[in-house]
């Protein structure tokens, strides 16, 4: 039996979800790229590490170059510190990155994530030999 009020029930209803269901698949695809940015952070701190642990002579722009070059992270965004840590025989960098969220909506509610790795390595002299 085919009520006369019924009719349109879905469409209506249809038109109250679509907008939360399309704002939860936006925020979904967020966190993944938050998510992917932290993963590309973490493989730069390595790069950077070990340019700067097998590097002669400076450090700072071995490491930088290392983490530039380790993917497709913006590197203007990239802010890259490094130390050599007491005794002198290994070397610490750190990555922090601004991840953006910048898709439709979302890009709006929420801040950029401040993402940041750190990596240790043992430095290598010229002859390949760890100090």
């Amino acid at each position: 039996m085919n009520r006369g009020g019924d009719r349109g029930q879905s469409t209506v209803e249809l038109a109250i979800a679509l907008p939360f269901v399309l704002l939860l698949i936006i925020l979904i695809v967020q966190v993944g790229s938050v998510v992917r940015d932290h993963l590309l952070v973490v493989h730069a701190a390595r790069e950077a590490v070990r340019s700067a642990a097998v590097a002669t002579t400076d450090r700072h722009a071995a490491a930088l170059f290392g983490a530039r070059q380790s993917g497709p992270l913006d590197a203007d965004r990239l802010q890259v510190t490094e130390e050599v840590l007491p005794g002198g025989d290994r070397i610490r960098v750190r990555l922090d990155y601004p991840s953006p969220t910048d898709l439709p909506i979302v890009g709006a509610l929420l801040p950029d994530f401040d993402l940041s790795a750190d990596a240790v390595m043992r430095i290598e002299t010229t002859d390949g030999s760890v100090r």
